[in-house]
């Protein structure tokens, strides 16, 4: 008898968390079951399950929308900006940990302060300096804004995975004749692999499902990335719940891929920044 209690245990315990996992995502399960609906069933049928499944609103949403536009949009922004906040977040990090001093510390609380300040409160003076520069509607606006509000969380992130890597690395490499940009790029950044995976899923997500400041700076439909192009769904009088549904699973599926198949450096980022800095 006390042999078989664990498996009862056990199945009680996974039943538990199917339904809690269950009740979690209920949001995003039901977004994708109203996907396969038209929009006059899911106002007029009190059912959750769709009567008759139809792709009907993704034929709508790639044929007679510009949703791919808007894709390839947010798809590019991200990887910019992406790329630009780790390149600036490494050597940033990588100058955190290995020099320390006054102007290291307050650079480094400097960081702390910038994270915290809200980027809302900068909104209106940075679209009036973009518009003087004539870069509204421009991607590379958004591109530097993103850049820009990742960097100081990225650095601190940066700084946690250099340092993990023992100093005694860099020394090697500076007496056998590299210099400090060599060791760098040739010693410490390659064993940092998975802490830049890390920063750059991090960055890549946030930039890609962000709505304020892309709804803020780019308003032609031709430069809107997918956020902003999935509210036109909803007009004034009027949703088209179908329509919007479908936009918003095609637009889930990327990342959740991405996301299941990175998810190893996402967790290996949160627990090494978490045990240093």
């Amino acid at each position: 008898m006390m042999a078989g209690q664990p498996r009862p245990r056990r199945g009680l315990r996974l039943l538990a968390v199917s339904a809690i996992a269950a009740a979690i995502n209920a949001p995003i399960i039901f977004m994708l079951l109203n996907s396969f609906r038209s929009t006059e069933e899911i106002m007029a049928s009190a059912s959750l399950l769709p009567d008759v499944p139809t792709l009907v609103n993704f034929v709508f949403l790639f044929a007679r929308t510009n949703y791919v536009q808007f894709f390839f949009n947010s798809f590019f922004i991200a990887i910019a900006s992406t790329v630009v906040t780790v390149i600036a977040a490494a050597l940033a990090g990588y100058a955190m940990s290995r020099w320390q001093g006054r102007l290291v510390g307050g650079y480094a609380r400097m960081l702390l302060m910038v994270q915290m300040f809200p980027i809302i409160l900068a909104l209106i003076p940075l679209f009036i300096i973009f518009r003087v520069l004539g870069m509204i509607n421009s991607p590379f606006s958004v591109i530097i804004i993103y850049g820009a509000v990742h960097l100081p969380f990225a650095t601190w992130m940066f700084r946690s995975f250099f340092d993990s890597i023992p100093r005694e690395l860099d020394e090697a490499a500076l007496v056998d004749g590299s210099g400090r940009f060599g060791a760098f790029f040739r010693i410490v950044l390659p064993l940092s692999g998975p802490g830049t995976a890390a920063v750059a899923i991090f960055s890549f997500l946030a930039s890609y499902n962000e709505f304020f400041i892309a709804s803020v700076f780019l308003r032609d439909e031709a430069v809107m990335t997918v956020p902003v192009g999935v509210q036109m769904f909803m007009q004034q009088y009027a949703t088209d719940w179908g329509g919007l549904m479908a936009a918003a699973t095609a637009t889930a599926v990327p990342t959740f891929a991405l996301f299941m198949f990175v998810q190893k450096y996402v967790a290996y980022g949160g627990v090494e920044g978490g045990v240093k800095g």
